[in-house]
């Protein structure tokens, strides 16, 4: 399926300027649902500037409405940008992010350990000697390596590392992990709904009572 140019600014717009539901917009932009999630709670790790599909022939806005319409309905792009596949050959990275390969190797390595080497270097762009360095704690800058999302860092998307994961876990022969960064959060969400609900139940059978609010006696109930 054919992808926006900018699909993380392209998300930006559409989160700030619709009321297409996450799961549209992820599979508009094909971004993964929590890089989407990251986008709208602006904790993304730059603020995007956001990139209007209409305006740059994308997406009419006759399918925005659409989708607002109808929350399970798939948006179809006007047009693809020239897609330009690389079929060989290191994967690029920004000079800024490149201080932190090792970072995100490290990460892969701590919790994914069944991944190889070789998918690690295509995913994160770099080199297997480097990799092993890692592993074995013989890289020249090792005490200064700090685990971090690669993710996170910019050097991968999250669907990307899901996909290689997954692949892994079935070559290994394992259960993939499922990603339950969210259930805290949809945990958080259902107790304080639980505490209003209760809430609103004691104010009723307060109501009963010869209080008013604020713990003040009704001054025109008898004794």
């Amino acid at each position: 399926m054919a992808q926006p140019l900018m699909p993380h600014a392209t998300a930006s717009w559409l989160v700030d300027n619709t009321a297409l539901s996450f799961e549209q917009i992820a599979q508009f932009c094909g971004l993964h649902i929590l890089e989407v999630q990251a986008i709208a709670d602006d904790t993304a790790a730059t603020k995007l500037t956001g990139r209007d599909p209409v305006r740059a022939h994308e997406l009419t806005q006759d399918e925005i409405e659409r989708g607002q319409a109808d929350p399970a309905y798939v948006l179809k792009m006007l047009k693809g940008p020239e897609q330009v596949r690389r079929t060989k050959g290191p994967r690029y990275t920004p000079v800024s992010k490149r201080q932190d390969k090792p970072d995100g190797i490290a990460w892969i390595i701590r919790h994914h350990p069944e991944i190889s080497d070789g998918a690690i270097s295509n995913l994160i762009g770099t080199t297997r000697t480097t990799i092993a360095a890692i592993r074995d704690r013989s890289h020249w800058n090792i005490a200064n390596i700090t685990p971090k999302d690669p993710v996170t860092l910019g050097l991968c998307s999250q669907r990307e590392l899901d996909a290689i994961v997954a692949k892994a876990a079935k070559a290994a022969g394992i259960e993939a992990p499922v990603d339950n960064r969210l259930e805290g959060d949809r945990a958080a969400l259902i107790q304080s709904l639980r505490d209003e609900r209760e809430q609103a139940a004691r104010g009723v059978e307060a109501g009963d009572s010869a209080l008013l609010p604020g713990g003040l006696a009704d001054p025109f109930k008898r004794a």
